[in-house]
């Protein structure tokens, strides 16, 4: 129980105020909980709006492959305001991010990203991530 919640159930056994006061207070309390609560995504409500773009790009264990791991996280903010995606990713990232969006029907060209296509391309990585699972490495790229 919050703190506040038993301080207006001490005062309501101390008949410092009615009970019709102390529901209105609690009522008002539960209200201010409920609008402080993360917004969660399920199925029946709303879902969280994202705020960055993540392309992480690992080494399977075992494999010989050179380089370090990758795990960008960008601000959606940056790139809505104009910061070319394009140059934040890897090179080898480019063509992998490309192809996968034209299998879910986006043509997008990293290089030659506008605003529209920006907005786009979030709301589809907010509804699903690109994922490719190669010999050495794997990537993955999504909105969250």
């Amino acid at each position: 129980m919050s703190e506040n919640r038993t301080r207006i159930l001490q005062m309501l056994a101390e008949g410092k105020i009615k009970v019709d006061e102390a529901e209105r207070l609690l009522a008002a309390l539960e209200n201010a909980e409920k609008a402080q609560e993360p917004e969660h995504a399920d199925d029946n409500g709303p879902k969280k709006k994202p705020k960055f773009l993540h392309v992480k790009v690992e080494a399977k264990p075992g494999s010989n492959r050179r380089g370090e791991n990758v795990d960008i996280k960008i601000p959606l903010i940056l790139l809505k305001a104009g910061v070319k995606l394009g140059s934040v990713m890897p090179d080898k990232a480019h063509g992998v991010f490309a192809s996968k969006l034209s299998d879910k029907g986006l043509n997008i060209d990293l290089k030659q990203l506008e605003s529209k296509d920006i907005d786009t391309l979030i709301q589809a990585l907010a509804e699903t991530s690109i994922e490719v699972d190669e010999e050495q490495e794997k990537v993955r790229i999504y909105c969250a």
